[in-house]
């Protein structure tokens, strides 16, 4: 073993576990000049199992923690629904592999919680990217065992109640079809933030599994409206030649909102043919 290294000897199951495998929490103060890190001391509750390629929102003091890859005992596992094993990762009782479990920890009292979530939750999956808006926290795209997913799911931070964003699904007004541009556009190891029109923007990562295929990281901005009116300006906004006229009869304020997004559809509409 390497000197500069810690590893733990499992006794009972005869495995050896690095310490990068263990739910460790550590923190810095921002505030300060020397920026000490130190580790948080647990003072009740129980710990999450080891993972990596997990997610969290930070909620009202809160810190919210969802999904990843880690490894559990067989004891442990109570709900095959909540975590899939990685058939080609496990020895004797020690199982590893995806799970959609929701944790939190509240700083303030060093404690961790698992709370009860309602809804259709997501399937386990780890390198996925999340983002928080208000009291909502999203869930996008991820790794699945050999799947790359495209999905997407809201979790409501006050009720813990899970949806699912169905992005696949298509409108018609007036005889045309709004359609999710992102939908064939799976994702792992990215990143998600708020953007400027409380939509969620996931950039780069890798739409491959690259320990094993490697085809080129994403460079580009995906961006998904969570609002209706803002689907809304959109759809205009990607057909301003039909609704020219219209558009001139919008409020002040409607009428810019929907020419800013006029813009940003200009390159994709030139080559559209609209009847």
């Amino acid at each position: 073993l390497p000197n500069d290294e810690l590893w733990l000897y499992d006794l009972e199951n005869g495995l050896w576990l690095h310490e990068s495998l263990l739910f460790q929490l550590y923190s810095v103060d921002l505030q300060d000049e020397r920026f000490s890190w130190r580790r948080v001391t647990l003072r009740s509750g129980s710990l999450p199992s080891p993972r990596d390629k997990l997610s969290c929102w930070v909620h009202e003091g809160r810190i919210i923690y969802f999904g990843g890859y880690g490894h559990k005992p067989l004891s442990a596992i109570h709900d095959p629904k909540s975590f899939i094993v990685d058939e080609a990762s496990w020895a004797e009782d020690i199982f590893w592999g995806w799970n959609n479990e929701v944790q939190e920890f509240d700083p303030e009292r060093s404690r961790w919680t698992e709370p009860q979530t309602f809804g259709r939750a997501p399937p386990p999956r780890a390198a996925h990217a999340s983002a928080s808006i208000g009291s909502k926290g999203y869930v996008c795209g991820g790794r699945i065992k050999e799947t790359r997913t495209s999905d997407e799911f809201c979790l409501d931070l006050n009720s813990w109640t899970w949806s699912e964003i169905m992005t696949h699904t298509k409108t018609t007004l007036n005889d045309c079809i709004m359609e999710h541009q992102n939908k064939d556009k799976p994702r792992l190891w990215h990143t998600a933030y708020q953007g400027r029109d409380s939509d969620v923007v996931v950039f780069g990562g890798s739409h491959d599994y690259i320990l094993l295929v490697d085809k080129g990281h994403c460079n580009d901005a995906l961006t998904n409206a969570m609002y209706f009116h803002r689907l809304c300006q959109d759809f205009i906004a990607s057909y301003a030649g039909m609704f020219q006229y219209q558009i001139l009869c919008l409020p002040p304020k409607l009428r810019n909102a929907v020419q800013k997004r006029t813009i940003f559809f200009r390159p994709s509409t030139e080559s559209q043919n609209v009847e």
